[in-house]
């Protein structure tokens, strides 16, 4: 049977700026001495005293089998939408940043990183568009408002070295449209093929990995399935890597391109979704997660 591999596909007829590898690990560099150094960033799940609960740090959780720490960020101006008092993930928060005197110039530098992956991200959705046979600018509302979140991830060592590799992300689909991924030449990052096999998807300087949500794969009637994927732990060697997750407008109403099935408001499916992320589970309980939905949809109240 032949090896599988993933397609590479050249992008620069889009003529898209983009961040060189020596940024990526530049700023992946900032960001460790932040995790040292700014625990006072870390989300109200891990720190109670703090009011951030969407944007910022969560540690890695011992025994979890998500093995990773983070640090997220999202638009510059978040949209903002009525709020019940009940609501205990705030969608359109706005960032947090670790000083200067920590990481100089890493804000100013994630924001750009940030700025042109959305960029992409919206050239990809125009061409998609064209694929399911709609005009190009089909997916522009997706953009109003748009919450897409920039997460740089350090996956720890594990330290002694497994006798084998071990999932330190389990296998999962992202529950979004679009995934774009930058990650460092460590590798572990597999993906499921239709026959059931794990294929690598190696490390290819200067390229993106994209990735298929679920809800692109709702919209696009199943035409596109959302892609399964896994991270493998390098027995002793730790990994970095810098997902962006393009995301529509919180109250964005996404349907399939047939006009069939039900309709998803986007802030009601990922709260739902984030039930399942450890990231967002309390260490003493996980909290019930509430949203004003007639502030967002008074068709559905």
């Amino acid at each position: 049977m032949a090896e599988l591999s993933l397609p590479v596909i050249d992008l620069a007829p889009l003529s898209n700026p983009h961040e060189d590898h020596a940024s990526i690990e530049q700023l992946a560099t900032q960001l460790g001495r932040a995790f040292e150094g700014e625990v006072r960033l870390a989300k109200k799940t891990f720190r109670k005293e703090n009011n951030n609960t969407y944007r910022g740090f969560f540690p890695a959780r011992v025994g979890s089998d998500n093995l990773k720490e983070g640090f997220e960020i999202g638009p510059h101006e978040p949209s903002t939408i009525p709020k019940s008092r009940e609501v205990r993930i705030d969608l359109t928060e706005a960032n947090v940043w670790p000083s200067e005197s920590i990481a100089s110039g890493f804000q100013r530098a994630s924001e750009k990183l940030y700025d042109e992956l959305q960029h992409l991200s919206s050239r990809l959705l125009s061409l998609l568009a064209v694929a399911l046979g709609k005009d190009q600018s089909f997916f522009h509302h997706y953009l109003s408002g748009s919450i897409s979140t920039l997460r740089f991830l350090h996956y720890p060592a594990i330290c002694p070295p497994a006798p084998q590799q071990d999932p330190c992300c389990t296998p999962h689909t992202d529950s979004g449209i679009l995934t774009l991924l930058h990650q460092d030449a460590t590798g572990g990052l597999e993906v499921l093929s239709p026959d059931g096999r794990w294929v690598a998807a190696p490390y290819v300087p200067g390229s993106l990995v994209v990735n298929i949500g679920d809800l692109m794969a709702k919209v696009s009637g199943g035409r596109f399935n959302a892609t399964y994927h896994r991270v493998r732990s390098s027995p002793g060697v730790e990994r970095y890597s810098v997902p962006f997750f393009f995301e529509p407008g919180v109250d964005c109403m996404v349907r399939s391109v047939d006009g069939d099935g039900e309709v998803a408001v986007y802030g009601e499916h990922v709260l739902t979704k984030m039930k399942g992320w450890v990231e967002f589970q309390d260490t003493e309980k996980i909290p019930s997660i509430v949203i004003d939905v007639e502030a967002i949809n008074p068709e559905k109240a």
